[in-house]
């Protein structure tokens, strides 16, 4: 539930539309529901603006399906499943149709478009799944954004190359494995909220994103912001938290 919907429910109580008893039962759920294996956060949207999401990894399909129609039945705003297997994206879709499926992120009832120009960057094709889940969260929540693939430093033409998009854009997502210079390159040239996403891609002085994470909190480039090893979902969510703050359209 989030804001409108609750005033929308006590006008509704107010004006007599709406019994006590009815408008009891749906806040009953609030502040969770406690399903037996998971505790449903529907207060969330109020507090943050942005609904709960369900991380894939380590849950049942079962408890996918029922933690999803929790949401649907009961919650506001996009419903989101990240990190989802096969297993999980056959169960949750064939119990909830017209889910939209983005690569290993499945996407139901997606917020209106909304105007934002936020840039994804990826450094190498390699950091494409990371950059796609980023790309498919802020699609749940009405942005499209601008893709920018392949433009790591080791080929600083193809950074410049794109300079006048990265230039435009509103907040800029940089996903980069290897030493994660692609953040700290962007964070000279652009003056925009810059939010960096190291990656696990790299070889064995890579150590699985620790290299970029520490090489993108290092960073030379003033303001940069960083987000866990591979976190595309909460680079995304970053963004959306700028935007609702009210700092841009």
């Amino acid at each position: 539930m989030n804001e409108l919907e609750l005033q929308e429910l006590l006008e509704q109580v107010k004006a007599g539309n709406i019994g006590p008893d009815d408008a009891l039962n749906s806040l009953r759920r609030l502040p969770f529901a406690d399903l037996g294996h998971a505790k449903i956060d529907h207060h969330r949207y109020l507090r943050t603006g942005a609904p709960e999401a369900i991380y894939g990894p380590n849950k049942t399909p079962e408890q996918c399906v029922s933690i999803v129609g929790e949401l649907l039945e009961h919650g506001s705003g996009p419903v989101l499943l990240s990190r989802a297997s096969s297993e999980q994206i056959t169960a949750v879709t064939e119990a909830h149709p017209n889910g939209t499926v983005v690569d290993a992120t499945v996407i139901w009832r997606s917020a209106e478009p909304r105007p934002a120009n936020i840039v994804v960057a990826a450094a190498g094709t390699a950091d494409l799944p990371v950059a796609d889940e980023a790309c498919a969260v802020l699609q749940a929540h009405g942005i499209t954004a601008t893709r920018l693939t392949d433009i790591g430093v080791a080929g600083l033409h193809r950074l410049l190359a794109v300079l006048d998009e990265l230039l435009e854009a509103e907040v800029i997502i940089t996903v980069a494995g290897m030493e994660g210079a692609l953040a700290t390159a962007i964070g000279g040239l652009s003056s925009a909220p810059v939010i960096a996403v190291p990656t696990s891609v790299g070889y064995g002085a890579g150590l699985e994103g620790v290299t970029a994470l520490l090489a993108m909190h290092a960073s030379c480039a003033a303001g940069i912001t960083v987000v866990g090893i591979d976190n595309g979902f909460g680079a995304a969510m970053a963004a959306m938290r700028i935007l609702n703050h009210g700092k841009l359209s």
